[in-house]
């Protein structure tokens, strides 16, 4: 019997197994929405999308959080037909038609309401405790951010009026229990939050919560807003998706996804700055875009405005005829190459350079 074998017998845990063989570290399923740059922002890829672990959407009041959780959780339950999600629910601000639009059946969402953060924490950690990995459950919470702790509660029936400490404690206790769940259980988990400004000349937005939720979310979007106008009639917003943290995409990348009062997300909002920036699409003058025929450099007629960059039938020709998706990858995506260069020239390697 070789070590290797010999350790894996040993081993007390059940999962323990020689890593090139780990169901842990093998390729992450991915759950892609009907909008490419959110697929984007989760992955870096256009295909891509939302996998499991912690993922979590900060901004303030009425930034669009909820509606983007809905949205993946949407995408989930439409991809594995027996899914249910598992809705955490201290806002109780969405209601069922909330749901409908999205697509998602309310005969398969579990509502469970929340009042403190020791609540969630001794529910979400024994309904973790009894999914098997091949059970398929997406978990939101909405919100945490709105979250009051237990000794909070308490204080205030017992009319106290004490500072609260112990809340960013009972928060980093429960994504330090939680996390390693959703990687071994394949969980994807969607976190609503709220966030604040630092004090200071240039002030910045703070994910609540205090560091456990950042240490522990494998992806981190900060939420910002700027409106869409026609004339002087606010007709949308533009949100725009800040990644503050992700395993998969570059840090600080911004990706602008439109909404509409009327129409709702526009499916390929935000792709056209990237476009442009690709040399895949012109603005051969004011208001007005065309395709670029990336073999020629030529531009290709008809031009149209804005809003017809928003329809399918203007993207498919450039996904399907040029390497736009691989030009966002590039763009967006960390990069898997060697982390460590070998460098032969390095004057501290060889043997000739002994310490």
């Amino acid at each position: 019997m070789s070590i290797m074998d010999k350790l894996k017998k040993n081993s007390k845990i059940k999962e323990t197994q020689v890593l090139n063989k780990s169901i842990f570290f093998s390729d992450k399923d991915q759950v892609p929405t009907h909008v490419p740059m959110v697929n984007v922002a989760l992955s870096g890829d256009t295909d891509g999308g939302l996998s499991s672990g912690l993922t979590v959407l900060a901004g303030p009041s009425k930034h669009f959080k909820t509606s983007f959780a809905l949205l993946m959780a949407g995408a989930y339950l439409k991809k594995h037909e027996d899914a249910v999600c598992l809705f955490y629910d201290s806002e109780f601000g969405s209601p069922q038609s909330y749901f409908e639009t999205f697509g998602i059946d309310t005969n398969r969402v579990l509502h469970t309401p929340i009042v403190d953060v020791e609540r969630l924490k001794f529910d979400l950690v024994g309904q973790l405790e009894q999914i098997e990995r091949k059970d398929k459950v997406i978990i939101v919470i909405d919100s945490i951010g709105n979250l009051a702790s237990k000794k909070e509660l308490e204080d205030a029936l017992n009319e106290k009026s004490v500072a609260d400490m112990s809340r960013a404690k009972a928060l980093k206790g429960l994504f330090r229990m939680v996390t390693p769940y959703l990687t071994m259980k394949n969980i994807p988990l969607l976190a609503v939050n709220h966030t604040y400004q630092e004090i200071g000349l240039f002030p910045k937005a703070i994910v609540s919560g205090g560091t456990g939720i950042y240490y522990s979310a494998d992806n981190i979007w900060i939420l910002g807003r700027r409106q869409n106008k026609t004339g002087t009639e606010v007709t949308g917003y533009d949100f725009v998706i800040n990644v503050e943290k992700s395993r998969f995409v570059k840090e600080k990348s911004k990706v602008p996804i439109q909404v509409s009062w009327d129409g709702g997300i526009e499916s390929y909002s935000g792709l056209l700055d990237v476009a442009l920036a690709g040399g895949y699409v012109a603005k051969p003058s004011n208001g007005w875009y065309c395709r670029v025929d990336r073999n020629t450099g030529e531009l290709v007629q008809p031009k149209v405005r804005e809003k017809d960059t928003l329809k399918e039938e203007f993207w498919e020709p450039i996904f399907k005829d040029t390497d736009f998706k691989d030009f966002i990858i590039k763009k967006y995506q960390i990069g898997a190459s060697q982390l460590v260069e070998n460098d032969k020239n390095n004057p501290l390697q060889g043997e000739e350079n002994e310490l």
